[in-house]
Order: C-alpha cells, then sequence, then structure tokens
C-alpha cells in the first residue's frame, strides 16, 4: 500500500489465508491515565489481559489517586508478571495533562502504543485490529488507527454504536473535530515517536486524542478509521467529557459554542500547533497559519478563510455548528 497522506480502513478480516506464513508478532505499550478509577478499573485490566494479541507492556501514570487504584494496579501487575506493568507518578493537572506525561516517559525505542482510559472494557480483537491496519504503513510513516465504540451506561448496558468518522480523515478536519474517541486509538512506532518529540513543546493541550489527530495529520501521517468497534465505552459522571452522541450531546456542543468553549478550545490547541509547527507539512503549516488569522478576521474575512480552507466537521449538526462557529466569531 503507497500512502501519501491520510486514508480511511474498513474492518479488515483478523484471520489469514490457509497456508499464508505467520506474522511476526509486533510488540504493542499500553498507556494508561488513571486517577480513583478503582470502581472500574479490575474490568478494563482484565481486558487486557483477555486480548487476542497480547500487549508486551503497561505504562500507567497515576495522578495521586487516593482509593484503591495503585493498589489494584500493584496486584496486576504482580500477577502478571510478564505484561511489565510500571506506574509512574502523574503530573496532576489533569487527565490530557497526564498522557502528555506518559508519551514523555515513552523509551526512545518505542514500538506500537495503544491509549487506555481507566474505566472502559476493551473488546478481544482491538489490539489485533490495530495492529492488522497499521502492518501495511511503510516503515517511517506516521500513522494513528481509532474507530468505533459501543457507549454504554455505567454497568456497560444499554450499548449504542459511536458515530462514524469522516471519509478522508485530514488535518483539515483534525482543526476543528476529532475523528474518533482516545480509547480507541493506536499509534504506529513512527507516530509514537513523533508525539514523543512533540508532547514536551505542546505546553496545555484540551485533550490528547484531538491533539495526536493533528500532530500526526498536520504531520502528512496516515489516520485510519476502522469501522468495527472496538471499545466499551462507559458513561458515568466522572467521564472527561463524553460520548459525542445523541440529541442531548449536540445540545451540550451547541452551547459550548455559544459559550465560546469551542472558540477557546481552538485556541489553545493553537498555540499547541504553533509550537510545533516545524513537524508540520508546509502545506498545512500554510493552513495553520490562515487557521489562526480566522480567529482574529471579520466576519467577511472569515467566511473566505473557511471557504479556502475547506474546513470541515463530519455529519450535519457539525457541518451547522462549524458555520454558526464562524458567523458568530466564536472559532
Amino acid at each position: 500500500m503507497s500512502l501519501s497522506g491520510p486514508i480511511a480502513l474498513s474492518p479488515a478480516p483478523l484471520t489469514d489465508p490457509a497456508g499464508a506464513r505467520p506474522e511476526p508478532v509486533q510488540a504493542v505499550t499500553i498507556l494508561m491515565a488513571t486517577r480513583n478509577g478503582a470502581a472500574n478499573l479490575v474490568a478494563q485490566l482484565d481486558s487486557f489481559v483477555a486480548q487476542a494479541h497480547p500487549p508486551a507492556q503497561v505504562i500507567v501514570s497515576d495522578d495521586g489517586s487516593d482509593d484503591a487504584t495503585v493498589a489494584i494496579l500493584t496486584r496486576f501487575g504482580a500477577d502478571h508478571p510478564g505484561l511489565g506493568l510500571r506506574i509512574i507518578a502523574g503530573p496532576q493537572r489533569g487527565a490530557a495533562a497526564n498522557f502528555l506525561h506518559l508519551l514523555k516517559a515513552l523509551p526512545a525505542d518505542c514500538g506500537i502504543i495503544a491509549f487506555a482510559d481507566q474505566d472502559d472494557v476493551w473488546l478481544p480483537d482491538k489490539l489485533a485490529r490495530g495492529v492488522r491496519a497499521l502492518r501495511d504503513v511503510p516503515a517511517g510513516c506516521p500513522a494513528l488507527v481509532g474507530g468505533r465504540s459501543y457507549v454504554c451506561d455505567a454497568q456497560l448496558g444499554r450499548r449504542r454504536l459511536s458515530r462514524m468518522a469522516p471519509d478522508m480523515p485530514s488535518f483539515r478536519h483534525a482543526l476543528v473535530q476529532n475523528f474518533a474517541g482516545g480509547n480507541t486509538m493506536m499509534l504506529n512506532a513512527a507516530a509514537a515517536r513523533l508525539l514523543r518529540a512533540a508532547a514536551p513543546e505542546a505546553g496545555r493541550i484540551v485533550m490528547h486524542d484531538w491533539w495526536a489527530y493533528q500532530i500526526v495529520s498536520g504531520a502528512g501521517g496516515a489516520v485510519i478509521f476502522d469501522r468495527a468497534p472496538l471499545v466499551l465505552y462507559r458513561q458515568h459522571g466522572g467521564n472527561q467529557i463524553g460520548a459525542n452522541a445523541g440529541p442531548g450531546a449536540a445540545l451540550r456542543r451547541l452551547g459550548w459554542l455559544l459559550k465560546g468553549r469551542f472558540r477557546r478550545w481552538n485556541a489553545i490547541n493553537l498555540r499547541a500547533l504553533e509550537a510545533s509547527a516545524h513537524r508540520l507539512t508546509p502545506d498545512n503549516r500554510a493552513v495553520l497559519r490562515d487557521f489562526a488569522l480566522m480567529q482574529r478576521a471579520g466576519l467577511i474575512r472569515r467566511m473566505a478563510l473557511l471557504r479556502r480552507l475547506g474546513l470541515f466537521r463530519s455529519g450535519i449538526s457539525g457541518r451547522l455548528s462549524l458555520w454558526m462557529a464562524v458567523l458568530l466569531g466564536r472559532v
């Protein structure tokens, strides 16, 4: 497969044709951020062990938990010594900063990495599907894969599929919308090295997964979407953002737009991306400059820039919210 930029992916079968040569096992490191996650942590850890493609290592950054989280992790590590579970102290500045801390802690020769939340349950083929999706990306090309989730209640019931991604994920989409939940995301070694290098430059970010999508797509990497569900995404009172699904989520995000949260998020993202602009392609650096200009421009200039840049959000409500943000000066 020849890649020169973002691509989308349909589900691929996990079984090889009869007589095919076995593939080399690719090591996967799980990066999980925790804080007071004891209530649901065991189910997530058990789902790591149940993976068809077992992880090689689990690195956990705990953000000052004062419940049984660290004790559960320590016991799990002792029960599964082959995973080489390592616990590091988090920065205690929120989940996004905690994931950046994990990326900074990666060794220089890291292989495939997978982001994990503390309260989900992974479906057994999650890692295997990610490894399969990444294997055809040329060596040295950064690649990020994400997919759909079953959005669940706190007891993992009332399951419904999360939304689809845009047909062609790209930097012009990444500037204004994420393409998949971070709890589904995996990155190849080149993308892991890219994020590891960019993490100290980022400063504050809104969400680690959105930032990862922006950096990888901005650097001309491959962005892959698997249409199969990969995770049971547990919804409860402690979710940082929550699932972007249903009329309630659409109304909530409309409220955020009107109150200026979308604009504040974009300002934070811009500062982080400008600090790593040297890692972007020349074309995407130009897009970033014009996007920054949109935040200061008048209405006519904003509308012209929107048309010229080709920024887009997926779905009807997403497109309408983007146009409204531009019209109201909330972009």
